[in-house]
């Protein structure tokens, strides 16, 4: 069996990246799927379960609040079998939450069977994450957690107009069907391309996990993982009645325009982890602050079809051109005992955000100013990311300096 006849992890090489992060890559494109698709469905979904666009947004928070419960507790009690096992049975929970969205007969058995499928994200991902830089030296690890969440980036580029499409044409429930499928073929690879670990290193305490997460630092990093991505779902929960309300498009237009979305992403990624290797600190601000100037001059172009367009593929870049930079710096300032659990606490908060922007973007629509004013709150969000990032670099840099001083020696006071 390739469990069994698997290779062991093989030491990193400067020369090409290993064959197993693709495989993660693979594992990370079904994951992805399952969180991006249900916003090019929003219509359909609230239309044959005859529920609002803003309860149907739901399902978007739904997941993304199923994954900040389930990456910290499964990653809690997984942490004693091998990482390729823990992936291999993922991959198989992801699958049956998957079929079992496509059979639920109403909203509360969907949003379960969301959330059902939405626990396996974080773990995935956090753990995949510590294997892909374990895969390859120093200065090229922000590169190869890019190369694994490009995996999200082709759900986007791909998953989510294809799942537009089938919603349009064939029903909803068909894309949930696709997505059992990808599941099984992204099962398959990572059985057969995931090398096993063969650390036997005895499992790090639970205590000292946990006293890794309220790092001062790992916590800041934490929220402004949060708050810097939640402005991004403050949008793209709603980017189908955006489309279509504001912009004028018809609904079969949304399938090619999500494509240059995920297009973006994939630019915005593979950018992200390479300003990332070189320059992490000025990359991790650069990026959020680039996120936050977009969503703010959206608000100009939602009446423009052509510059809609434009923008909602800036937004894929700027969007993703963060992810590396956020994961890079909660891994390393959470260096040493409970790393695993820290990635898996930053997806959790890249979640977490996700389930906040998509609320925030229902509040807007349904108490506030309007659909069109949820890319103005998207750029607040974010910018309160942004404010948190320079924080931590404040603190950072001070306490640099401050070690770098002659014992006994006193800082003067600015």
């Amino acid at each position: 069996m390739a469990l069994a006849s698997a290779p062991s992890l093989p030491a990193p090489s400067s020369n090409r990246m290993p064959v197993a992060l693709y495989a993660l890559t693979a594992g990370s494109f079904g994951i992805g799927c399952a969180e991006f698709v249900i916003m090019g469905l929003l219509l359909q979904v609230a239309a044959d379960l005859q529920v609002s666009i803003a309860a149907a947004g739901m399902l978007v928070s739904g997941y993304a609040l199923g994954v900040f419960v389930g990456a910290p507790i499964l990653t809690l009690l997984t942490r004693r079998m091998p990482r390729k096992a823990v992936l291999l049975a993922l991959m198989a929970i992801y699958t049956i939450g998957n079929a079992a969205c496509a059979l639920a007969p109403d909203y509360t058995t969907l949003m379960a069977a969301r959330v059902l499928t939405s626990l396996t994200h974080g773990t995935f991902f956090g753990v995949g994450a510590v294997v892909a830089t374990g895969l390859v030296p120093a200065d090229r690890k922000a590169s190869a957690i890019s190369i694994m969440f490009s995996g999200l980036t082709l759900a986007t580029l791909l998953g989510m107009p294809a799942g537009a499409w089938l919603g349009l044409h064939l029903g909803w429930r068909s894309t949930f069907w696709a997505m059992s499928v990808v599941g099984v073929a992204s099962l398959l690879v990572i059985a057969l391309l995931v090398p096993r670990s063969r650390d036997q290193q005895a499992p790090v305490a639970v205590r000292d996990e946990l006293r890794t997460i309220v790092r001062p630092q790992v916590l800041l990093g934490l929220l402004m993982t949060m708050l810097g991505f939640a402005g991004v779902f403050v949008v793209i929960t709603y980017i189908q009645p955006l489309l279509t309300g504001i912009a004028g498009f018809s609904e079969a237009a949304v399938s090619p325009i999500l494509l240059l979305f995920g297009a973006g992403m994939v630019v915005g990624n593979l950018l992200g982890g390479h300003l990332a290797d070189r320059k992490p600190t000025p990359a991790l601000l650069g990026t959020l602050a680039a996120l936050a100037i977009v969503l703010a001059l959206m608000s100009f172009a939602l009446h423009n079809q052509f510059a809609i367009v434009a923008f909602i593929t800036a937004l894929g870049i700027a969007a993703f051109a963060t992810v590396s930079p956020l994961q890079l710096r909660v891994l390393r300032h959470a260096s040493g005992a409970g790393q695993n659990l820290a990635s898996s606490f930053n997806i959790a908060a890249f979640n977490l955000g996700n389930a906040m922007g998509a609320w925030l973007g229902g509040v807007v629509i349904e108490r506030g100013p309007g659909l069109q004013a949820v890319t103005w709150a998207a750029a607040v969000v974010t910018v309160a990311g942004l404010a948190v990032a320079l924080w931590s670099v404040r603190l950072e840099s001070a306490h640099e300096r401050s070690a770098q001083l002659p014992t006994g020696c006193v800082p003067e006071r600015p």
